[in-house]
């Protein structure tokens, strides 16, 4: 589930907005009414969706954007002509007045979104440490100087292997250092 917080320089607009998402089945994390709040809120978090107001007492929403950890996107709430000169093309826009099904719909476009990135981040392969590096080598070293294979073969047998048995490559090294101890 993806973490709302809305901003708004007057808390009953912030409160309304609240009602609203929670009302479509969104949870918000927190309603504020300045930036401050907001950088103190994310830093708990790691993504989330900023709705905001356009100027707030401690800054304005741009300040706010680039204040931002990689993570969180951003829904900008003003009228016409504010959108229109927002150049920032990361900040989504709606239009006031609000239309409330343009608000729901931009906020489930870009919870799809968050998902997709936490997923496509999620499926990155981890970096091996440098002790796991040290036993897929000596398993190599091993596979190459009793087997006579290239280090590109002893890798894939290697590879192989770990997907056969469905444990990871080091644990899979692991277990042909055990075998020719034994």
């Amino acid at each position: 589930m993806n973490g709302i917080i809305v901003v708004f320089p007057k808390i009953e607009d912030g409160k309304s907005v609240r009602n609203l998402l929670v009302r479509y089945g969104y949870e918000v994390t927190a309603v504020c009414t300045q930036g401050a709040q907001v950088l103190n809120y994310i830093d708990t978090m790691n993504d989330g969706i900023i709705i905001s107001g356009y100027r707030f007492p401690d800054m304005y929403y741009f300040d706010l954007k680039h204040s931002l950890t990689p993570g969180f996107d951003m829904l900008l709430m003003a009228s016409q002509r504010v959108c229109g000169e927002c150049m920032d093309h990361e900040i989504v826009c709606v239009t006031m007045p609000l239309k409330v099904q343009d608000l729901i719909s931009t906020v489930e476009m870009m919870c799809m979104n968050q998902a997709r990135r936490r997923k496509k981040l999620r499926s990155r392969p981890k970096q091996r440490t440098e002790e796991e590096k040290k036993i897929l080598w000596e398993a190599k070293a091993v596979l190459m100087e009793r087997n006579h294979m290239t280090e590109e073969e002893a890798h894939r047998y290697i590879q192989k292997c770990s997907m056969d048995s469905g444990t990871s490559l080091t644990e899979t090294a692991q277990m042909v250092l055990s075998m020719i101890k034994l």
